[in-house]
């Protein structure tokens, strides 16, 4: 039976939001519907939804259509206090070399490496306002941190470092490939890895040209397993520590559009893939974090201040 979000669809023979007032109820907690209409319009679209026959809807206006696109487009999230795009602090994307599909190791005038369980991390972008196209040659920043919840640029002991952190250039199927390590839980935050989209790679100098903010949440089952090899130890106690249900940012619905498929092993390594709708009409709302986002302490700078290792239960989370 064909699905939406999880969900069996009551009318699988129909579009997504022909399927009935019951079936709209139950998306109205989705991120993307409220974040494209607002609260009000989409309690008035229900209203009207409710009223009408299925040969009705099949001919509703543009708007009605626009929700359903909507409704997939990846959340918008904060960059955290650690994005290294310039909007705090330094700027790696003026760098030459940013531009590379391994990120794990440093360039220029850097030369550590990142050490933990490899992964390889698969994007693709498609185009919402071209009805879910691939997203061909948008500039795709990708930045998490090590093994032991740090964040090169920006934590005291890898400052100088500049490794977990790349572009790439969608192909024409839209996607984006990078090889990279599986990050770290760090106290008060759920596994993740941010990433920001932009028109194109002339476009990434500057952090206020991003068309689309997000981040990736780790599945717990890959993180249970990638946390019990050496050097994840202190992530053990932190994920017991948090929940999806309870993370500050993929809380409102657990990460429903955020969450990658995972396969492989701590020995070969992880492939993390995941789709990421980008819709242009709508006003990108992610992006600088204020004092205390992410889950950063609001003292110490600004953003808050980098996490410069593993952190003791009860910590401030960074």
């Amino acid at each position: 039976m064909p699905r939406y979000e999880g969900r069996d669809l009551p009318r699988p023979d129909d579009e997504v939001f022909d399927q009935g007032l019951d079936f709209d109820l139950g998306t109205l907690s989705r991120r993307g519907l409220f974040r494209a209409f607002g609260a009000g319009a989409v309690t008035l679209g229900l209203a009207a939804c409710g009223k009408k026959s299925a040969e009705e809807t099949a001919s509703a206006p543009a708007s009605t259509s626009a929700s359903s696109a909507a409704s997939g487009e990846i959340p918008d999230e904060t960059a955290g206090p650690y994005p290294g795009d310039g909007s705090n602090g330094p700027n790696v994307l003026t760098e030459s070399g940013i531009v590379r599909s391994d990120i794990t190791s440093s360039f220029g005038d850097a030369s550590g490496k990142a050490e933990g369980v490899p992964m390889t991390l698969t994007l693709t972008i498609t185009d919402l306002a071209k009805s879910g196209a691939p997203f061909a040659g948008v500039a795709v920043y990708v930045w998490h941190c090590t093994r032991s919840g740090e964040y090169s640029m920006y934590s005291t002991s890898i400052a100088k470092e500049n490794y977990l952190r790349g572009v790439q250039i969608a192909d024409a199927a839209g996607q984006v490939t990078f090889t990279s390590i599986f990050p770290a839980c760090y106290s008060g935050r759920w596994p993740h890895i941010h990433f920001e989209v932009y028109p194109d790679q002339a476009s990434i100098s500057s952090a206020s040209n991003a068309i689309a903010t997000s981040q990736v949440a780790m599945p717990k089952a890959a993180c249970d397993t990638v946390f019990a090899t050496a050097g994840y130890e202190a992530s053990i106690a932190n994920l017991a520590q948090v929940s999806l249900d309870d993370d500050n940012v993929f809380g409102d619905d657990a990460g429903a559009l955020q969450l990658p498929t995972v396969s492989g092993d701590v020995t070969a390594g992880y492939t993390v893939s995941l789709t990421a709708g980008v819709d242009t009409t709508t006003t990108p709302t992610g992006g600088n974090a204020p004092a205390g986002s992410d889950g950063a302490p609001s003292s110490g700078g600004p953003g808050g201040a980098p996490p410069s290792g593993p952190r003791p239960s009860g910590a401030p989370p960074s």
